[in-house]
């Protein structure tokens, strides 16, 4: 969890980008912002997705849930850290990401995280460079993580965050978390960095 006072993705950050998860393009928009980044990643550079938060908090859940929607289809080359059943969270943190630099050779890592901020900015979701640093709102030391990471602002910051995030609205966490999960496969299915893979069929 990242707590943030709103201050991402202003307009006069060249390198931050924010999508309210309203707009009837939000999907197209945000589909071709991420599209942007990942066509520069060079091929031989796998793109590894860290979903960070729980499933214990209804607002820290916007990255598991956003890993589950991404796990749940049958994809070669998807890279993915954190699900509703197997979370990455402040007490595994440091371990995932010791487990991705003994798997991969310099990844370019994308965290997906939720964030507290404005009133104003509450189902934004804002596209930016470099880590997210999860925890800090919560004095707590954890690593930051990503070349570039992608946020969504699931309630109001400032205080009591923990008492904010157990009450965060399901609704509105899981409307994010599909948009996000959608813009992500058509990104790098555009970008030709995952191609399907047929069901298995089960008897």
């Amino acid at each position: 969890m990242k707590f943030s006072l709103g201050f991402l993705g202003n307009k006069t950050d060249p390198a931050s980008y924010r999508f309210n998860y309203n707009d009837p393009d939000v999907v197209d928009s945000l589909t071709q912002r991420l599209y942007h980044y990942f066509i520069q990643v060079p091929a031989h550079q796998q793109i590894v997705f860290v979903c960070i938060g729980t499933d214990r908090s209804t607002g820290d859940s916007l990255g598991p849930l956003i890993g589950s929607h991404l796990k749940k289809h049958h994809y070669s080359g998807l890279h993915l850290f954190g699900t509703l059943d197997d979370p990455v969270h402040a007490m595994n943190l440091a371990e995932t990401v010791s487990e991705i630099e003994r798997l991969y050779d310099s990844p370019y890592i994308v965290a997906l995280d939720a964030c507290l901020g404005q009133v104003s900015s509450v189902g934004c979701i804002t596209v930016a460079d470099g880590p997210v640093k999860p925890g800090a709102g919560v004095q707590k030391e954890l690593p930051a993580l990503g070349d570039m990471h992608v946020t969504g602002i699931v309630n109001v910051g400032g205080f009591m965050e923990y008492f904010v995030l157990q009450n965060t609205r399901l609704s509105v966490v899981m409307k994010m978390s599909e948009i996000i999960s959608r813009s992500l496969f058509r990104a790098l299915m555009l970008a030709r960095r995952i191609t399907s893979l047929p069901v298995p069929n089960i008897d």
